[in-house]
């Protein structure tokens, strides 16, 4: 005699995790460490990360003012952040994702009203920012749908 079990009874009434946010929060979690890191090398001035830069280049980074380094802070660290939280299953992971969106905005205003070398506003440079923009906008739908089903808590 077979007996067919409800998953969600025996999950105590919470929804199984799907595959699919083991995949997404991984590559989430790869692809901001990135951006975790080259913050990190950015802001401790490390000479071998920033040794590929232009003089001109350099200046730029480094004369950032306190606030666009504050936001892009919080553009990078919300990511990374979020992108644990998600593998954590935590709906913090939404709040994260919307700290960094808020971070992304303020340092997309802060490059489109800076004196930024032409060699850092180039097509590849924006296309870069916008996969950047469009990750984030695409971490934040999924957390807050993966919230709504019942999956991060």
């Amino acid at each position: 005699m077979s007996t067919t079990t409800d998953p969600l009874v025996e999950n105590e009434g919470k929804p199984d995790t799907p595959w699919h946010l083991w995949v997404v929060g991984v590559i989430a979690t790869l692809w901001n460490s990135g951006g975790a890191l080259d913050y990190s090398m950015t802001q401790t001035r490390n000479e071998s990360y920033m040794s590929g830069f232009t003089p001109e280049q350099l200046e730029y980074f480094y004369s950032f003012p306190a606030w666009a380094d504050g936001v892009w802070a919080l553009g990078v660290w919300g990511a990374f952040i979020g992108s644990l939280l998600i593998l954590l299953r935590s709906r913090h992971a939404i709040t994260a994702f919307g700290i960094s969106l808020v971070g992304l905005i303020g340092s997309f205003l802060y490059q489109m009203t800076a004196d930024m070398p032409p060699s850092l506003s180039t097509p590849g440079i924006w296309i870069f920012t916008a996969v950047i923009a469009l990750s984030i906008i695409f971490l934040l739908w999924y957390t807050r749908a993966m919230a709504g089903k019942g999956v991060l808590r």
